[in-house]
C-alpha cells in the first residue's frame, strides 16, 4: 500500500508519518503541504519521492494507492471528494468537516463512487476505549454516564507542537466531535437530547474559548462534556466511564479504575497507539474491499449531533 500524507509537518501529519513506519507492507511515497521549503524537508529526512504543494499533483501520481488528509479543517470536504473523484481511498483527521452539509455532501459522493472513506474518529480506536467498547458488547457493562473534559491553553492560535497555525481551531466542530461520537459508539445509541452553552468569544479568533455540552440517549445514558481552551492546567481530553459495574478513566491509550489503578491492556491491540490503529484499519479496509469501522457514514450521526448542538448555541 503506497500512501500520500496531506498536511505531512502538521502536527497529526506528522504522527500518521511515525504511525505508518510502524506498518509492514506500507510506505508513504508522496507528501504534501502548502510550504514548498518545509515539504521538501519532510520528503529529504524520510526518503519520501514526492513533495507537493498541489494534492492534485498528488493525486495524478500513478504510484499513490490511498491517501491521508491530516489538513486543515475547512479544506477536509473539498479535499476529499477530490480524493474520491480521483478513484483514491481517503481517511480524513477528525473532523471530516466543519458541517452538516459538507458532511452529507461527502457521504453522497462517497455513494457514488464506492471509493472508501474513513473520518479520523481515533477515539474508538485507542485501546482505553476499545477496552470498555469490549465489555459493553459482552453485555458486562451498561453506560449510566460519561463525564468528559476537554482542556487546552490555547489564547493564541497555535498547533498541537505549539506552532503559529494558519487555520482557526473550533470546540464544537473538532474537539467535541471526538466525544459525541464516541458516547454514540460506546452506547449503540443516537442522542435524543442534546444542548449546548458556549462561553464569551476570542476578541481575535471569533471562537468561543469555553464549552459545555450535555446529551442524553433514550436509554438515559448521560454524557457531559467541557472544552475549554483557557485551562492552563493538565492539558489533554480525560474520560470517566461510570457504569452499572465500575468506573473507568480513559487518558487517550491508558485506562484506570475508579481508584486510579491502571489496566492491563496489552491484549487489546496489536498496538497502544491509536492512530497506528487508525491507519492500519484504513488499509485493512481498503485491501479487504470493506466499509471501514469509522467509515464517513459511520460518523454521519455524530455531525447530525454536533449540527443540533450548533443550533442550540446561537438559539
Amino acid at each position: 500500500m503506497r500512501l500520500c500524507v496531506a498536511g505531512a509537518y502538521g502536527a497529526f501529519g506528522t504522527k500518521h508519518l511515525e504511525a505508518l513506519d510502524r506498518i509492514d507492507d506500507v510506505s508513504v511515497v508522496s507528501v504534501m503541504g502548502p510550504d514548498q521549503a518545509k515539504i521538501d524537508a519532510i520528503a529529504a529526512e524520510r526518503n519520501i519521492a514526492q513533495a507537493s504543494t498541489d494534492l492534485e499533483a498528488c493525486l495524478d501520481n500513478k504510484n499513490v494507492d490511498a491517501v491521508i488528509l491530516a489538513t486543515p479543517t475547512h479544506l477536509h470536504a473539498e479535499q476529499a471528494i477530490t480524493c474520491l473523484h480521483a478513484g483514491k481511498p481517503v481517511l480524513i483527521e477528525i473532523p471530516m468537516a466543519d458541517s452538516l452539509k459538507d458532511s452529507e455532501h461527502i457521504c453522497a459522493v462517497q455513494e457514488e463512487t464506492g471509493v472508501v472513506a474513513m473520518a479520523g474518529h481515533v477515539r474508538r480506536f485507542n485501546p482505553s476505549h476499545q477496552w470498555i467498547h469490549t465489555k459493553i458488547k459482552a453485555g458486562e457493562l451498561t453506560i449510566q454516564q460519561m463525564d468528559v473534559q476537554t482542556y487546552f491553553f490555547r489564547r493564541t492560535n497555535m498547533n498541537a507542537k505549539g506552532e503559529p497555525r494558519s487555520w482557526t481551531d473550533h470546540l464544537l466542530w473538532h474537539h467535541a466531535c471526538h466525544t459525541v461520537d464516541l458516547f454514540q459508539y460506546q452506547t449503540g445509541e443516537i442522542a435524543t437530547e442534546c444542548f449546548g452553552l458556549a462561553g464569551p468569544h476570542h476578541p481575535d479568533l471569533d471562537i468561543a474559548m469555553d464549552m459545555s455540552i450535555g446529551m442524553k440517549t433514550a436509554s438515559g445514558a448521560l454524557c457531559t462534556l467541557s472544552l475549554s481552551f483557557n485551562n492552563d492546567g493538565p492539558l489533554g481530553t480525560f474520560f470517566r466511564y461510570i457504569c452499572d459495574h465500575g468506573t473507568y478513566i480513559a487518558r487517550y491509550d491508558d485506562l484506570y479504575d475508579g481508584q486510579d489503578n491502571p489496566i492491563d491492556l496489552s491484549d487489546v491491540a496489536v498496538s497502544s497507539n491509536g492512530i497506528e490503529l487508525i491507519d492500519r484499519e484504513f488499509v485493512s479496509a481498503i485491501q479487504e474491499g470493506r466499509p471501514p469501522n469509522s467509515s464517513v457514514h459511520d460518523a454521519l450521526s455524530a455531525m447530525r449531533t454536533l449540527d443540533r448542538i450548533e443550533q442550540t448555541l446561537s438559539s
